[in-house]
């Protein structure tokens, strides 16, 4: 089975592609910028031009193609005009030609909570417009659900810390159950032998649900020092979405205060249910993942400041070398 990846330099499509050579497929990356994929090519992948803002360069990319997997999306920082040409207008003709090409899956990563806010924010609606294209095209298809990565905490909470700047909370109460990308990459890369996941809409979330108030308790404690932290209340965040218009829902949690009512809606379970606990186990167990392989937060932010911390004594010894070498 050979593989068209699309939003291969993101923070989720680049784990997507390295799952994906780790496991023997033969992966094409769709780039727009062969310089800045070029970290792509040197894993193994192959490049191939293509614009989702230019829908007749997209076919070709297709040849040779059995599945595709799509981890891309817009940022906040894009005008709602071009999110239309590239999140719905593109992502239309790219299930165009997946179709002419007949691929034997198409793996959709979309945001969870999608309908509750589809009328609310246009990115949301045109994912649910792709979402419903997709299984009106006859491809056999599996769509993920996902909720934040770990990726975006940093940025959020232990920079903030490091740096002695203030981190914006709400007065949210439910747990989110973020996940590493790496994890989220696994599963998306498994569901191409499962059988048993085509045609299907998996909602994918980890195992722990977190409020903000514990990650800075952890991050406070990593970091050794105390947060500056401030509220605002949801009927401020949820007229700051509105006037937003649209919003990033999963690459940089930094962007938070634009999404999180969107994270904190109605999930299937809450987080500290037994039904939650019983659609995680179920969950892993039909992707034959055991919660253990998969990175907790905890680590994820040990790991982070340890990396921190060498980083840090490295450009110390630096500095002192310099100095001696200036004094001789």
């Amino acid at each position: 089975m050979s593989l068209l990846i699309v939003g291969g330099t993101g923070t989720l499509g680049r784990q997507i592609v390295l799952q994906a050579l780790t496991r023997g497929y033969p992966v094409k990356c769709l780039v727009r910028n062969f310089s800045k994929a070029n970290f792509l090519k040197e894993w193994g992948a192959e490049l191939i031009y293509g614009d989702l803002s230019i829908p007749e360069t997209i076919p070709a990319c297709f040849q040779g193609i059995t599945a595709v997997i799509d981890a891309s999306t817009s940022r906040p920082s894009d005008y709602l005009d071009s999110v239309k040409t590239v999140d719905l207008d593109g992502k239309l003709a790219l299930i165009k030609a997946a179709k002419v090409a007949k691929v034997k899956r198409f793996i959709f990563c979309s945001p969870e909570n999608l309908e509750e806010f589809s009328e609310k924010i246009p990115l949301m609606k045109m994912k649910q417009e792709i979402e419903f294209n997709l299984k009106e095209s006859q491809i056999p298809y599996t769509i993920f659900r996902l909720t934040g990565f770990y990726q975006g905490l940093i940025e959020q909470y232990a920079i903030p810390i490091l740096e002695n700047l203030p981190i914006w909370v709400t007065n949210e109460n439910a747990g989110l159950a973020y996940m590493d990308t790496q994890d989220i990459a696994k599963f998306c890369v498994k569901s191409l032998q499962l059988p048993k996941m085509e045609n299907r809409t998996i909602f994918l979330t980890g195992p722990v649900g977190w409020v903000s108030s514990d990650i800075i308790k952890l991050c406070e404690k990593l970091a050794g020092q105390s947060a500056k932290v401030n509220q605002i209340p949801l009927f401020i965040l949820r007229f700051i979405t509105q006037f937003l218009g649209f919003f990033e829902w999963g690459q940089n949690i930094s962007d938070r205060l634009a999404f999180l009512e969107i994270l904190d809606g109605k999930n299937r379970y809450s987080t500290q249910s037994k039904m939650y606990e019983l659609y995680i186990f179920l969950l892993y167990k039909d992707f034959k993942v055991k919660l253990e392989d998969t990175t907790f937060l905890e680590d994820y932010f040990l790991e982070y400041f340890i990396r921190l911390l060498k980083r840090l004594r490295d450009i110390n010894f630096e500095d002192i070398q310099k100095q001696k070498n200036l004094i001789i």
